[in-house]
């Protein structure tokens, strides 16, 4: 089938690239490179940049760089470990899948990105911590925070006008308000009279403000609630596009499930650029060649193309092959978790909560009724599906086997 996720004017180009102080990466071997210059670069992606640094006693993990970043991510990967979510988040993973997907059948079908939405945010909800308010109207306050105007990461002041920026103001900030008033006090005044194992609890212990756990749950909100939603929307439409595929993924033990979504979302990363400042000059490498690097450069890493760079992962790069050759050390996602100190650590949970919803969605012998419409989101510099129809071939009892 080839890859969906096609962004106009994004057709690729040298494997490494410079456009006045803007370097596109395209090449494996450089990306890694550049991700893993841990001295030489600091974060610049979903605007790190412009994160007032005053206001917040704890720099967001996400944008946090050296010895702290390093301190942050080593006390909340616990809760992102692959046995982790296997044993503590298994059952709630089946509890919500089964239970979504039971209203679903009551309905004949199903639109499968707002489904997506409810699920990956009420599994990624109990794990932060945000459990004190209504999953769907969460998702709904998650979702509006996204109204964006376009933005251009590479241009100054991120190329937006006046106007545009006070609208990303009234946008973004209202939502967020509602965000904090609405779901994450709450869990906060709850965790602290009774501290749980999750992340606000550990955030309330580490001695973070109120601000401060805002904006982490902001970024937790982003990075394990709404790119999951796009990836389980993707994964399905492959799956239910291919007969092959999706039969080799029902016959499929957990493992092999694994190895396919992993491939799936190798050739579509959600998140299709991870941005660095140089706050050192340094050099790219690419199959001998070197390139300098200045203080002050802006490194654009394609994920899209690395991830498809025929000479790390083979002359069929857009294809699904699960259990491809790849390069020593490299993950099966290739880089669509990032590298080096900002990789991601929420793949583990990604694959599985999509492998548990997919897998019961497929017992019911979905058929497509209308293919989702593509979009493009700035801040994450990804893709969006809306609009995915499907209808059932059985009802629950006969696909449970029940009746």
């Amino acid at each position: 089938m080839g890859r969906r996720a096609r962004r106009p004017g994004e057709s690729g180009g040298p494997r490494v690239e410079r456009s006045g102080r803007v370097w596109r990466v395209r090449s494996l071997e450089a990306a890694r490179g550049v991700l893993r210059a841990r001295g030489e670069t600091r974060q610049a992606g979903f605007t790190a940049e412009y994160v007032p640094k005053g206001w917040l006693k704890h720099h967001p993990i996400l944008m946090s760089d050296g010895p702290l970043h390093d301190e942050q991510r080593s006390k909340v990967a616990r809760f992102f470990a692959p046995a982790v979510v296997a044993e503590r988040y298994g059952e709630a993973m089946a509890a919500s899948a089964d239970a979504l997907l039971s209203r679903a059948d009551a309905a004949g079908g199903v639109r499968l990105d707002d489904l997506a939405l409810l699920y990956s945010v009420e599994v990624t909800s109990r794990i932060v911590g945000l459990t004190e308010s209504s999953v769907p109207r969460m998702a709904r306050r998650l979702v509006t925070f996204f109204r964006q105007p376009p933005f251009d990461i590479t241009q100054p002041n991120l190329g937006r006008t006046p106007q545009q920026w006070a609208r990303a103001a009234a946008n973004g900030l209202l939502p967020i308000a509602r965000f904090y008033a609405a779901d994450v006090r709450p869990a906060i005044r709850r965790r602290r009279r009774a501290p749980a194992d999750d992340i606000v609890s550990h955030l309330i212990g580490e001695g973070y403000t109120d601000l401060d756990i805002l904006v982490e749950c902001v970024t937790y909100g982003t990075a394990g609630m709404v790119t999951t939603r796009e990836f389980i929307t993707m994964a399905a439409w492959h799956l239910l596009a291919d007969d092959g595929l999706r039969e080799r993924f029902r016959a499929a033990g957990v493992r092999e499930r694994y190895a396919i979504l992993n491939e799936i979302i190798r050739l579509e990363p959600v998140v299709g650029h991870l941005y660095r400042r140089a706050s050192a000059a340094f050099e790219i490498t690419d199959a001998g060649r070197r390139w300098r690097v200045e203080e002050g450069d802006l490194v654009d890493v394609c994920v899209r193309d690395t991830n498809a760079d025929e000479r790390a992962v083979g002359e069929d790069a857009l294809d699904v092959r699960p259990g491809r050759p790849l390069p020593s050390g490299v993950n099966e996602a290739v880089l669509t978790f990032g590298d080096g100190a900002h990789r991601c650590p929420g793949q583990p949970l990604a694959i599985a909560e999509t492998e548990v919803l997919l897998t019961r969605l497929l017992d019911r012998e979905p058929r497509i009724v209308a293919e989702p419409a593509l979009g493009w989101d700035d801040l994450v510099a990804g893709y969006t599906l809306r609009g995915f129809e499907l209808s059932f071939g059985r009802p629950a009892r006969e696909a449970s086997g029940e009746g």
